[in-house]
């Protein structure tokens, strides 16, 4: 066991000592674990099983088949991208966050460019309603209590920005009086 203070590369080291190097069939079974656990992408599953891998090294002669066993989770539902990255924009856009968020988000998570076009028309189609539970939630614009100075709406601004939404919406929701009724843009 690595001690305190020791680098990464020590404890990594350690724990190689300690676990004994995987073959196909448990590299498979800590596949079947994490997609049964976990809502996850072909490109996530891919990162973990090359993480196992530097951990535990390989005993077998030929190379792991990492690619042929993704594929094949996919033909059999386990991993299902377009879904993942639909249930993670419907996910984001609940919590306030806008298009260019999620965008970034499915990127992050290794979504393909075809497989994010549902996900993508559903974070269009709720914008509105992502940018009214962000104000809500940080209560800018009609959800706040009382006007704010310049220098703070310029702030809450900027906090809609980072969270994906786009000008237009971002300035009306800041510019509006506390307790005014905004209507949806066209």
């Amino acid at each position: 066991m690595a001690q305190k203070g020791q680098s990464s590369f020590s404890r990594a080291k350690a724990l190689k000592n300690r676990v004994k190097p995987l073959n196909q069939t448990q590299l498979r079974d800590l596949a079947l674990r994490y997609v049964s656990r976990y809502a996850t992408t072909r490109h996530k599953l891919k990162s973990y099983l090359h993480r196992k891998l530097r951990e535990r090294d390989w005993s077998e002669e030929q190379s792991p088949d990492i690619e042929s066993m993704i594929e094949k989770f996919v033909d059999l539902g386990y991993i299902d991208d377009p879904l993942y990255a639909k249930s993670r924009a419907a996910d984001l856009t609940a919590r306030g966050y806008g298009k260019r968020r999620v965008t970034q988000a499915l990127y992050q998570a290794g979504i393909a460019e075809g497989d994010d076009f549902d996900a993508l028309q559903l974070s269009d189609a709720k914008k509105w309603e992502a940018a009214s539970t962000f104000a809500r939630k940080k209560s800018i614009g009609p959800f706040a209590l009382e006007p704010h100075e310049p220098d703070k709406r310029r702030k809450q601004l900027q906090a809609f920005l980072r969270a994906g939404h786009d000008f237009a919406i971002a300035s009306r929701f800041v510019a509006a009086a506390p307790g005014e009724t905004i209507d949806e843009m066209d």
